[in-house]
């Protein structure tokens, strides 16, 4: 019987080589992937976006830290992704930016690890210019990113914007209480100024409207990289190094060592503690910072163990080592320590806002009071449980963070850029 055209042309994969069926079977699998891409720029196109921050990794905070991740998820979507930041002496392995612009720095007052963006203008004006941004995400609203806004505005680029330290609760630390209004009214003209400003939790959005920020706010929330903080990176070698038997309840802290983070207020309780009970306790501070001196003078200070400045490993091995974290912070928009911590298997002491709230379960995986209460806070330090207990509610903890990964707040990120990028053409 004679073939048809159709018939010819085709060929059963029974008649095709081996390789040559494994190279088909490679492309086609390109192809389909190549549709795919197609298909999501066709209905989302993918973003060139300039950030602009003046913390980036690998300083230790929250912000720097979360910024990387964020980078990264965008970049591994397509997107583009233009970094104006200050120099630094280290650089940053994890994530390779499509172009870079670097400005001068200059160190904040008590804390040199941190730095301000000098507000080179002319040099973020032409970065810009060259990249051709869909849209300008400003992450903090210091000089550089001041200068960013304006350049941004001045070539109608669409920008957004990030809110991310609470600068006006700081002052009252620092006694520069008549600096709270005028950094709020600056805040309040920045934020207002940009077409959305993304903020962590509930909590900072309340506290922005609060000050008369109107523009409009979408929560992009945080993950927890749960492989590198988890209870298996327990290291009976540190505990040994604290002088921490398998009896003793030790209590960790996590985060900068400055005024605002009210780590007195946890030195104050474990003295209280170690002299109402005969068990044996220790506190581990982990950071650094520009009250380290004052702390380490303080009474009873002398059984505290002071780390110094964690990352890594080392900072995940911290975590899992200790028995219970505990945290007096009032100034914070999230408090990535938190969820590091319940990440690592640990039951929480805090107030019950920002990520403590949004993640612990008071009396389930830790014990939370209301913001301000430090007679509370002080009194679920002293009647900590024993070791069984806590180990038993921090892995309830562990356990109930383990879905919350970066992938979620990525997506919100890219979804606001767009409605950044859409609100933008609507009003043109």
């Amino acid at each position: 019987m004679n073939k048809t055209y159709v018939d010819r042309l085709q060929y059963r994969q029974q008649d095709i080589p081996e390789y040559f069926r494994f190279y088909f079977k490679h492309n086609k699998k390109k192809a389909i992937a190549f549709d795919i891409d197609l298909f999501r720029d066709l209905k989302e196109p993918r973003l060139r976006i300039a950030i602009v921050t003046e913390t980036w990794a690998p300083e230790i905070n929250g912000v720097a830290l979360s910024l990387l991740q964020l980078c990264k998820g965008l970049q591994s979507k397509g997107h583009k992704i233009l970094l104006i930041r200050p120099k630094q002496k280290k650089s940053c392995l994890e994530f390779q930016p499509n172009k870079e612009c670097l400005v001068n720095g200059q160190s904040i007052p008590k804390y040199p690890e941190m730095k301000f963006g000098w507000p080179q203008y002319l040099k973020v004006s032409q970065a810009i210019e060259a990249f051709s941004p869909d849209v300008v995400h400003i992450v903090t609203e210091g000089p550089l990113g001041f200068t960013a806004l304006h350049a941004a505005k001045s070539r109608g680029i669409p920008v957004s914007s990030g809110f991310h330290s609470q600068f006006q609760e700081f002052s009252r630390f620092f006694d520069l209480a008549f600096l709270v209004k005028p950094i709020q009214k600056y805040l309040k003209w920045f934020h207002n100024a940009t077409q959305l400003t993304c903020v962590p939790s509930r909590d900072t959005e309340l506290a922005l409207r609060e000050f008369g920020v109107t523009c409009p706010l979408t929560i992009v929330g945080r993950g927890i990289d749960t492989q590198r903080f988890s209870s298996q990176r327990y290291s009976a070698k540190l505990r040994q190094q604290w002088g921490a038997d398998e009896d003793t309840t030790v209590l960790l802290y996590v985060g900068r060592l400055s005024s605002e983070k009210e780590i007195n207020v946890l030195i104050d309780a474990f003295s209280e503690l170690r002299n109402s009970t005969q068990r044996k306790v220790k506190l581990v501070l982990v950071g650094d910072g520009p009250d380290r001196a004052r702390l380490e003078k303080m009474q009873g200070a002398d059984h505290i163990i002071f780390m110094g400045s964690l990352s890594g490993i080392q900072l995940a091995e911290a975590y899992a080592s200790a028995n219970v974290f505990v945290f007096a912070s009032q100034v914070e928009t999230f408090g990535n320590v938190v969820l590091e911590a319940m990440a690592s298997g640990l039951a929480i002491i805090a107030y019950d806002y920002a990520c403590a709230q949004l993640h612990a379960k008071h009396q389930q995986t830790g014990w939370l009071c209301p913001i301000g209460n430090i007679k509370q806070l002080t009194q679920h330090i002293l009647e900590i449980p024993d070791n069984a207990t806590l180990r038993s509610m921090g892995q309830q903890a562990m356990h109930d963070v383990q879905t919350i990964g970066w992938q979620q707040p990525v997506q919100q990120f890219e979804q606001a850029l767009y409605r950044v990028k859409q609100d933008s053409k609507l009003l043109t």
